[in-house]
């Protein structure tokens, strides 16, 4: 499957003075398959080491402090030359702060680094002990609507949706570009989820998929110190699809466990955040730049980062999805969050005094503020967004549907499956 990652691998391979680089993202999100495919068609040879109570290799980082003597004792520890410019270093699973601090010593400044190595990690909580300006660190998202439509060879469909994001014209393949977006939806974004959905008709063994993903995210929560911990974070994180299946789609603590306070979880759900199991969205009653100074702390919602995950813990079937509005909405929504995030937006929602509310409002990196509204066939005059533009005098909006493109009054109306678009329009 083509990912977006290889453009960026390529580009940093050609540039003279990259960095040693630290690839991060959740588990099964494709990262050690796309290095491991990137080095075969792009290096001589591919070193790879899995860091993982590996401690041969651990002790060469601890030990040695010259990167000739590092480069010579890997060579040996896999038993292959490792060339300057021919071979990909791949070290995966790194949590260990003395493999980073090896690191650094590869960088020489403005000089060009002979030798081409990726780390691998998945804790992003992990990413801020490790930050530092010797190294160069890149998010690796799972598969997006786009890649979905390259993997599906419809790169076609791409260029018309493109296109009508960009004039605000009607897209001709509409209802097929819509069918495959909520084929996209069902399946989610982890690789695995993706191919077995392409190559195989008995759509019910992604249920097994999915529960590898699962088991693969809940042994990252063993990291906590203490079982308390450990177990709240569970219990937050399955409490999910319950707090989305509300009308009023607030996190709340009592749907956890009856009796239960914000302190008792708070920690818990910090680390899901964190670490990209789930996304917070706060809640803003007012529209001032920076957005982050009208959040309210003690208010969010809580999305789940795969909308395939999401569908799959909600035990919905396509039946369900494509017939029942209620239901479709959720998973829309959500989707509408994993897209902003990984465009790079923090998220917030409004709610005014008189609750009228506002899916979801951003700040572009010009400081422009714009609320992004889905709209709600079963609330066809809700007047949240005007009432919002008028209150805080922004001049542009975006409504999400799933018709076809329009603007009316202007607020912009896109549908679901033109999310990936969003950066293109926003300044």
């Amino acid at each position: 499957m083509e990912r977006k990652i290889y453009s960026f691998l390529n580009k940093w391979k050609r540039d003279v003075s990259k960095k040693v680089l630290v690839l991060y993202g959740n588990k099964q999100v494709g990262k050690t398959y796309a290095v491991l495919k990137f080095g075969e068609k792009e290096y001589k040879n591919v070193v790879y080491f899995d860091s993982y109570n590996n401690k041969e290799l651990l002790d060469v980082f601890k030990n040695e402090k010259s990167t000739d003597k590092i480069i010579m004792k890997l060579s040996l520890l896999a038993n292959e030359s490792i060339l300057t410019n021919d071979t990909l270093v791949v070290i995966d699973n790194v949590k260990d702060i003395e493999i980073i601090n090896s690191m650094k010593m590869f960088y020489k400044g403005n000089e060009e680094l002979n030798y081409h190595i990726i780390l691998i990690c998945s804790l992003r909580e992990s990413i801020s002990a490790f930050k530092c300006e010797e190294l160069q660190f890149k998010i690796v998202h799972p598969v997006d609507f786009e890649e979905y439509l390259v993997a599906i060879n419809n790169r076609q469909l791409i260029d018309f949706i493109k296109t009508s994001f960009k004039n605000n014209t009607p897209m001709p393949f509409h209802s097929v570009a819509l069918d495959y977006y909520n084929d996209y939806l069902m399946t989610g974004g982890y690789p695995e989820a993706v191919e077995l959905s392409l190559n195989n008709s008995n759509k019910l063994l992604l249920n097994t998929v999915f529960d590898k993903i699962d088991y693969s995210a809940r042994k990252e929560f063993i990291s906590f110190d203490n079982l308390i911990d450990n177990i709240r974070t569970n219990e937050a994180y399955d409490s999910i699809p319950y707090q989305l299946g509300k009308s009023n789609k607030k996190f709340q603590y009592g749907v956890i466990k009856e009796g239960s306070r914000s302190k008792d979880y708070e920690k818990s759900i910090t680390f899901l955040h964190n670490n990209g199991f789930a996304y917070k969205c706060y809640k803003i009653s007012d529209a001032k730049i920076p957005l982050n100074s009208c959040k309210d702390p003690d208010n969010f919602k809580l999305y789940l980062s795969d909308t395939g995950l999401l569908f799959n813990k909600m035990h919905m079937n396509t039946i369900k999805f494509l017939s029942d509005i209620n239901y479709r909405n959720i998973i829309y929504e959500n989707s509408i969050a994993i897209n902003l995030i990984n465009l790079g937006y923090n998220i917030y929602y409004y709610q005014s005094e008189g609750k009228a509310e506002v899916s979801f409002v951003i700040q572009t990196r010009t400081g422009k503020i714009i609320p992004i509204e889905l709209v709600d066939k079963n609330m066809s005059k809700s007047k949240s967004l005007t009432l919002f533009m008028n209150k805080t005098g922004v001049k542009e909006a975006i409504r999400v549907t799933d018709e076809n493109f329009s603007f009316k009054k202007g607020v912009k109306y896109i549908p679901i499956y033109a999310l990936f678009c969003i950066n293109e329009g926003l300044k």
